[in-house]
């Protein structure tokens, strides 16, 4: 089910809302139940054949993290702790082997069958929607019952902490200690109209940014990297067109629906995590990595990245760290080679990125650098995630490689390749095309996010318990505010955005 369809806008969302607050008057522990049964069902409308695996996901890690809980206090009165390690190391290898059946057996079978020369049928596995989320927030669970993090263990909570339906199939990915607790209070059950307001106009803004930004920007990156992916090389200007308006559509989408699943959220008086910060506005790929998929960043770092050693083992050591660490990042993305470098070309940005901060405190220079060199590394970095964003989105290594010899032409181009331009002229007005994306860019550059448009309302995740609803302190004059221009404002946005819902589509990370 997509946020962006009058099913769920019209039917389920009105239905799940009424139930929870009716049950939360009268017995929060119904009120839980309810919505945890709801997001299954959110879940199953997609394909109701995967709604067993989620739940036998579920029910499998719920055990045997109260099994490592229980050897976890045998361990603390033995001080040992090998079966523990071992019992871990079963539970993460299930999901692992799980998650690898589904998203990567045929990508291995396809790269095994090109390089001994065979052919060999795939299997024509269906990717269960949300499985990288839902796998991956219940792995960070078992490592934290490990380590002894874990206090909560009630079987309602923990449902809805992996089921959670507005961030269930695109994240963000939650991490129990963030989001169990507030199942827990009693404030969550009871209606706030504050709450109400603030999500609502969140969840409006979010999907217009989807339905009239992200979907119109795919209308003119779709025929360039379509035209490169059946071997026909692009004039420069439509490449250029076609990198830069998937990099604002990919960019609206992911936002969009970052900022509707923390707006409907905040409906159920639940405060998500913020996953997602202008990060285009980045003046280094370090800083960008901390602003774009915050939640990811933050899984990788502490169960990957620190596990492997982290920067404790030197230089080297460190660098081979993150490389490894952004290879299966671009990897959890998808099951392509084009997922693999540009998972790798991240790495290698930050290895530069790393060695240059190096270079500059050897020098006494600040990291924090002047303004002129700020936007110069603003636009350094900005160029570089387009470059890699060609590969994410291209559909073969050749097809990127076609994308990027239009861009730069002073790359070698083979002779080989007839043009493409009339096939996607034919598709795309050039003119209109750079008109939209100068307007993007200048949304996107010179504008305010939402999480400093609702800033003063905290609709974010930011602490053990949820913070008052409005911070102390005067409102800029565009921040927003419970007054009648804004809901009016609000209203017409909505009305425009439903109108668009014919041309609805997926959001990009349902893929992954």
């Amino acid at each position: 089910m997509l946020f962006n369809s009058y099913a769920f806008l019209f039917a389920y969302l009105p239905v799940v809302f009424a139930g929870f607050y009716w049950l939360g008057a009268r017995r929060p522990a119904w009120a839980a139940w309810w919505l945890g049964a709801a997001s299954l069902v959110f879940y199953g409308v997609w394909d109701s054949r995967f709604l067993l695996l989620l739940l036998g996901s579920i029910a499998f890690n719920y055990g045997m993290g109260n099994w490592l809980a229980r050897e976890r206090q045998r361990e603390d009165k033995t001080g040992n702790g090998r079966r523990t390690s071992l019992l871990l190391a079963l539970a993460v290898g299930t999901n692992l082997l799980l998650l690898g059946y589904y998203k990567y057996a045929d990508f291995f079978l396809a790269s095994a069958a090109s390089l001994l020369g065979q052919e060999w049928a795939p299997l024509g596995l269906v990717l269960p929607l949300g499985i990288s989320f839902f796998t991956f927030t219940q792995i960070a669970y078992l490592v934290d019952v490990r380590r002894g993090l874990v206090r909560e263990g009630n079987p309602a909570h923990y449902l809805l902490f992996v089921t959670y339906f507005p961030h269930l199939v695109a994240g963000p990915i939650l991490h129990h200690k963030q989001m169990m607790p507030q199942f827990g209070l009693a404030p969550t059950y009871r209606l706030q109209p504050t709450h109400l307001a603030v999500g609502s106009s969140l969840f409006i803004l979010g999907l217009a940014k989807k339905v009239l930004l992200a979907d119109t920007f795919a209308e003119f990156a779709t025929p360039v990297f379509a035209a490169a992916g059946e071997g026909a090389l692009p004039a420069s200007s439509e490449a250029w067109v076609g990198a830069l308006a998937y990099t604002l559509q990919l960019y609206f989408d992911f936002s969009g629906y970052s900022d509707m699943a923390v707006g409907l959220s905040l409906l159920f008086n639940i405060r998500l995590p913020l996953n997602f910060y202008s990060p285009y506005r980045a003046g280094s790929i370090i800083e960008f990595w901390r602003r774009w998929h915050i939640s990811l960043s933050t899984f990788l770092r502490d169960y990957l990245y620190i596990p492997l050693g982290g920067s404790q083992r030197g230089r080297f050591r460190r660098f081979a760290n993150l490389f490894i660490t952004m290879l299966l990042g671009g990897l959890w993305h998808g099951a392509a080679w084009t997922f693999v470098v540009w998972g790798g070309l991240h790495g290698a940005y930050l290895i530069i990125n790393h060695g240059w901060r190096a270079l500059r405190g050897r020098h006494g220079k600040a990291i924090s650098p002047p303004l002129w060199e700020r936007l110069a590394g603003q636009a350094l970095t900005f160029l570089a995630v387009v470059v890699a964003w060609v590969f994410f989105r291209a559909d073969s290594l050749p097809a990127a490689g076609l994308m990027l010899q239009a861009m730069f032409p002073v790359l070698s181009m083979s002779p080989d390749h007839a043009s493409g331009a009339a096939l996607a002229a034919s598709a795309v007005d050039l003119g209109k095309a750079r008109l939209l994306i100068a307007g993007g860019l200048l949304l996107v550059f010179c504008c305010p996010n939402l999480s400093q448009i609702f800033a003063p309302w905290r609709p974010t995740y930011d602490g053990p318990l949820p913070p008052p609803a409005l911070a102390a302190g005067p409102h800029r004059w565009w921040q927003w505010r419970p007054h009648g221009a804004w809901a009016l404002g609000l209203a017409l946005l909505a009305v425009w955005s439903v109108f668009g819902f014919s041309r609805a589509s997926e959001f990009l990370y349902f893929q992954f």
